[in-house]
């Protein structure tokens, strides 16, 4: 389908539209000039963009920017928590829903859908309401929709609001990762498709100004994969792509470690690139790669802050209670941080809080006291953040027993130490949270990320690391966590495989 018919499709007076687009096809060009369009025809109402990422939030930003405040751009998560918020009474749910939602690694987000999704089935004239308010709604990233938030769509749609969703079932690669639920979700794709008007973005972009070979093979490496073949790297590669061999030899089970023969090669790619985007499958990996690299190349950490979240819930529960606060920030800063640990310092730190840091002390002992002694002195949110700053202060200047502590995570740990400005460790975990929002960060030029966090995102070179069997299988979770990886480079893209244990979706000579 041409570019021409999707603009057209997109401008009738079909009520729902669902365009099937592979990442760098036009699909935030074609939804933001849409909506630069159609927000003057809305009268007193809005346009809602949705979409699952916060990356592609700001980038829809930026497009629609000159389309002025009547644009309102938000997760589907964001609007279900907007919906939650204002019914919080009726759906039986806490006031404070932002740290709520991430108990249990964000659980709440899920039971929060569940409920409001019941609710608009319930209580049309609150979709109603909605309906007025956006009467225009453009999805994107609808593939990584759950039932929940999809049944929350739909009862906007049904009462009366247009609905525009962009999605490619590629990239699905939030949700469950069994085969089977892929399927299942592949399938509740095809009935949306067969609700609405249909069409599809064919046309590679996203490499217009970068390497149109590589938008092509990239396209073909999609087609592969989506078909259960493998890619092929034997032959008619471009030449903006390159092949490295890297077999990890690290003994430690979370450990990245190369031969000087192996490393060389790959350290001249960084070199090279005043701008690179290191891709890892796993948040373990992102870690070992900081390390990999001397800590010299800062991990992407994107909007999501799921140790705070963790430690807000453990703050919650530990009010009042030293000892439990103290867990919380063990817990805490072993999640942002190398060499922090029960054994290394948490041990200490308890049996400081227990004893009341009283006994006399030097060097490592002292500082760990100092720590204690922020939780015993307060043992509120307000003394975790002066704990976690004294923590900070501490790595900072090299003090005894924490100059081998090194920070990988530095704006989770900022957050934490602001919690304490705030009049309740939820109040502080929203209004951080909303900040965030607002703020809509991007990535430095040379930065680590995982495949999840660089989701929305496009950069001129990345390199993909590891492509081996354990973090690329030949689930088809894995076959879209691939092909995302991929189709973020738009100059050009190097794939660090072993030989050892090469992933089953590459074909190697």
């Amino acid at each position: 389908m041409s570019d021409e018919a999707v603009a057209k499709l997109l401008r009738s007076r079909e009520q729902l539209v669902i365009i099937e687009a592979a990442a760098g096809c036009g699909k935030t060009f074609q939804g933001a000039a849409y909506g630069h369009e159609v927000v003057n025809t809305l009268g007193t109402g809005r346009l809602l963009i949705l979409t699952h990422t916060h990356a592609a939030c700001s980038v829809f930003a930026s497009r629609t920017k000159s389309a002025g405040s009547r644009v309102e751009i938000k997760t589907i998560d964001a609007l279900i928590a907007q919906i939650a918020l204002a019914y919080h009474r009726p759906l039986e749910l806490p006031r404070n829903l932002t740290s709520w939602a991430w108990q249990d690694g964000g659980k709440g987000f899920e039971i929060m859908a569940a409920k409001v999704a019941g609710f608009l089935r319930h209580q049309p004239m609150v979709a109603r309401a909605l309906a007025r308010r956006y009467p225009v709604i453009i999805c994107d990233e609808y593939q990584d929709s759950s039932v929940d938030q999809h049944d929350v769509v739909m009862a906007l749609l049904c009462a009366g609001a247009a609905v525009r969703i962009f999605g490619d079932p590629m990239q699905r690669i939030y949700g469950a990762k069994s085969d089977k639920a892929a399927r299942r979700d592949r399938t509740r794709w095809d009935a949306l498709k067969a609700l609405g008007a249909g069409g599809k973005l064919v046309i590679p972009h996203r490499w217009d100004g970068g390497c149109s070979r590589l938008g092509k093979w990239i396209i073909q490496a999609r087609e592969n994969l989506e078909d259960g073949a493998p890619i092929d790297l034997r032959r008619d590669l471009p030449s903006s792509v390159k092949i490295l061999e890297g077999n990890n030899i690290s003994l430690k089970r979370t450990g990245y470690q190369l031969t000087k023969q192996h490393r060389a090669p790959i350290d001249e790619i960084l070199r090279a690139n005043s701008q690179l985007m290191i891709l890892a499958s796993q948040n373990e990996l992102v870690t070992a790669l900081r390390a990999f690299w001397w800590r010299s190349i800062p991990i992407w950490e994107g909007h999501t802050r799921e140790a705070l979240g963790n430690l807000v819930q453990a703050v919650r529960e530990g009010q009042g209670n030293a000892e439990k606060l103290a867990h919380g920030v063990i817990a805490f800063m072993g999640s942002v941080a190398a060499g922090f640990s029960p054994t290394s310092h948490g041990d200490r730190l308890i049996q400081e809080i227990l004893t009341g840091a009283a006994r006399p002390t030097m060097g490592k002992p002292a500082n760990i006291q100092t720590v204690a002694r922020c939780l015993l002195k307060n043992p509120t949110h307000t003394g975790v953040s002066e704990a976690l700053l004294m923590i900070r202060t501490l790595v900072n200047e090299g003090a005894a027993g924490f100059d081998t502590v090194k920070v990988d995570r530095r704006s989770e740990l900022r957050d934490a130490t602001q919690i304490g400005q705030f009049t309740g460790v939820d109040e502080g975990f929203a209004e951080l949270s909303r900040m965030r929002s607002y703020s809509r960060p991007s990535p430095p030029e040379k930065v680590l990320s995982s495949i999840h966090k660089a989701k929305g995102l496009e950069c001129d070179h990345a390199m993909l690391m590891a492509c081996d069997k354990t973090q690329f299988s030949s689930t088809l979770y894995a076959r879209s966590k691939l092909y995302v990886a991929l189709s973020r480079a738009k100059k050009s893209l190097t794939l660090v495989v072993p030989s050892s244990n090469p992933s089953p979706l590459l074909k190697l000579s």
